[in-house]
């Protein structure tokens, strides 16, 4: 018998990704308690997306080491990109209340965008102009979020 062969390096490393974000994710939510079905504590749906996560990690895992799989190396990490997109969400954080949601969404787009090798200014602010009007009408209008939308000075 022949040991299993990790065809497709990617997607085995995927799916371990999802398992190990759903091991966490489970023992984080076991200091809650969990409840039962039909009055659900804060543990409860947390623990029951970790399970969704780790069946979702296995099935990716399995179809990687499947004999049919195609095979595809892992490629190195774009660590610039990588840095572009962990700024922009810390830069996100740090600007929301003092730009307001507006602004803070405005940077998190532009400088995201700089991760990509396709970046053209044209596309970011079409983008940009987009995903606000959409997350303004999703969170604000529609759930009613109390999140500042203009900037500190102008309220």
């Amino acid at each position: 018998m022949k040991g299993l062969a990790i065809r497709n390096q990617r997607a085995f490393a995927s799916g371990a990704l999802f398992l190990v974000f759903a091991v966490f994710f489970f023992v984080t939510a076991l200091q809650y308690p969990a409840g039962t079905a039909a009055k659900m504590g804060p543990g409860y749906f947390p623990r029951l997306l970790a399970i969704v996560l780790a069946a979702i990690g296995l099935v990716v895992i399995l179809s990687a080491v499947k004999p049919t799989a195609e095979a595809q190396a892992l490629r190195q990490w774009d660590l610039k990109g990588l840095a572009w997109i962990t700024g922009a969400v810390v830069l996100f954080g740090a600007l929301l209340f003092p730009l307001g949601l507006v602004g803070a969404l405005f940077v998190l787009i532009m400088v995201s965008s700089k991760a990509s090798p396709e970046f053209t200014w044209t596309g970011a602010l079409v983008n940009a102009a987009v995903l606000i009007a959409l997350c303004l009408a999703v969170f604000v209008y529609g759930l009613g979020l109390p999140l500042p939308v203009w900037p500190s000075l102008l309220n």
